[in-house]
Formats: structure tokens, C-alpha cells, sequence
């Protein structure tokens, strides 16, 4: 009889969480250009990220910065030789599941959940472009011998590009949720170096190319979000979006009445 309780409890808990969620939803995308003033990111912001991405690709051209490299791989070999782990795995994402989980539990971040969600989106299809084509076209072997995709670090540009997102949402609650995303990213990188997956480098410039991503998406996601919404004569809020289907891409069409 306990069991069918709290099966129930459960099945109404998450019934009411649906409906809310479909609420805020609902009322998000009907009121989104009121969101979109708060979503800028300013020029000088960017430095640090396009000196660590420069930094990273400078190991391909100056000898002593790919040394630097060879260093950092021999110590890891020296001081822990057996090391291995997947933690990293897991804590690429865990910025990104933090926003998430303070906003389920009602520590609201900068933005609603729409435009969270499609800045984070945004972001992922940036550094995903990027990655992808960066590993294929420089062809760098990573330390184990495994192949040659070692250049950027793809767990490390996953973790810092969360890391960056929860400081964006979150840093004017506290500058601590930003402290602790890029610690978790740190982290991640540290462990990719100690795995042996690959090179100090390839790490400075993974970190680099995550914040560059999120912080991109900032800048260019108020005119994406903009030009698909925008108000009609009479002040009523109307948007296009795409929609899928049975198997059939479309686009949808909404207007606040």
C-alpha cells in the first residue's frame, strides 16, 4: 500500500511540475523580447579567452611553447604514472547541470529558461563547429597514441563553456557560482592532462574556445532572438520558431493575444 502512495505522490508531483513547466514556458516565449536587453557581452571580456585560444595554437609554430608541452607531459609521467580516471566525463557537464539544478529549485538565474536554453544551444553549436574542424585540420596526435584529434581539448572547451554560462546566469546572485563552475572546469583539464589524452596546449586553448563560445552566443543571441520576435502595431508579441513533427521540419508562428 506504501508503494501505491508514493507512486501516486510521484505521478501528481510530476504532473504539477509539467504544467508549470508548460506555464513558463508559455509565458516565456510570448514575453521574450523583454529578456533580450539583459543578454550582452562586453569587447574587453573576450581578451583573456582569444590569449589562451592564441597560446594554444601557437605550439604548432614556436618551439618553446610545444617544449612547454613535452615538459607538462613528462612531470604528469613522473609524478603519477598510473593515474586514470573518467571523472572528467562527468565533470564537463556538471556547470551546466548546476544552472539547471538552482533554477529547479527556485534560485532564479539571469534569464528565463527559453532564452537559457537556447544561449546554451547557441553555444554548443559554436564550439561544436569549431572543434570539429580544428581536430580534423591540424591532425595532432594526442599523448597516449590513441589518434590524431588531440587538438583543441574537446572535454575541456565542454566544461569551460559551462563554466562560463553558470557565471553569466549566476555571478550577479554570487561571484562564488562562478568560482566554483571554473574550478570544475579546471579540473576536467587537469584530468585530461593526467590521463594522458592529451597536451598542456591543446587544454589552454579547449578552455579558451569554451568561454569564446558562450560568450559569442551572448553577444549575437538579442539579434537571433530579435529578428524571430518582435511586436505587431498594436503592441502584441508574435514569433516564429521551428517545430518538428511526424518526421516533417517546419515553422511554427505564435502571437500573444
Amino acid at each position: 500500500m506504501k508503494r501505491v502512495i508514493c507512486v501516486l505522490l510521484c505521478a501528481i508531483t510530476l504532473s504539477a511540475n509539467a504544467q508549470k513547466l508548460g506555464d513558463t514556458l508559455k509565458k516565456d516565449l510570448l514575453t521574450a523580447p523583454d529578456t533580450v536587453k539583459k543578454l550582452h557581452s562586453k569587447a574587453l571580456a573576450f581578451i583573456a579567452p582569444a590569449v589562451l585560444i592564441a597560446y594554444g595554437a601557437s605550439s604548432f609554430v614556436i618551439h618553446p611553447v610545444r617544449q612547454v608541452d613535452y615538459y607538462v607531459h613528462n612531470e604528469t609521467q613522473i609524478t603519477d604514472a598510473g593515474f586514470h580516471t573518467k571523472a572528467e566525463s562527468y565533470f564537463q557537464f556538471a556547470p551546466v547541470a548546476i544552472v539547471y539544478g538552482l533554477n529547479l529549485v527556485g534560485i532564479e538565474g539571469k534569464n528565463r529558461f527559453v532564452d537559457r536554453t537556447a544561449l546554451l544551444g547557441l553555444s554548443g553549436g559554436i564550439l561544436g563547429v569549431v572543434d570539429f574542424g580544428l581536430k580534423k585540420s591540424t591532425h595532432r596526435l594526442r599523448p597516449n597514441g590513441d589518434d590524431y584529434l588531440s587538438f583543441p581539448s574537446g572535454h575541456t572547451s565542454t566544461a569551460f563553456l559551462g563554466a562560463e554560462f553558470l557565471a553569466q546566469e549566476y555571478t550577479e546572485k554570487s561571484v562564488w557560482y562562478g568560482i566554483a563552475g571554473y574550478a570544475i572546469a579546471g579540473t576536467t583539464g587537469i584530468f585530461r592532462l593526467y590521463n594522458r589524452d592529451h597536451w598542456f596546449s591543446d587544454v589552454v586553448a579547449g578552455a579558451g574556445f569554451g568561454i569564446i563560445s558562450t560568450k559569442l552566443a551572448y553577444l549575437v543571441y538579442p539579434y537571433i532572438r530579435n529578428a524571430l520576435t518582435h511586436k505587431d502595431q498594436k503592441g502584441r508579441t508574435t514569433m516564429f520558431m521551428p517545430s518538428y513533427q511526424d518526421g516533417t521540419v517546419g515553422l511554427s508562428f505564435a502571437m500573444q493575444l
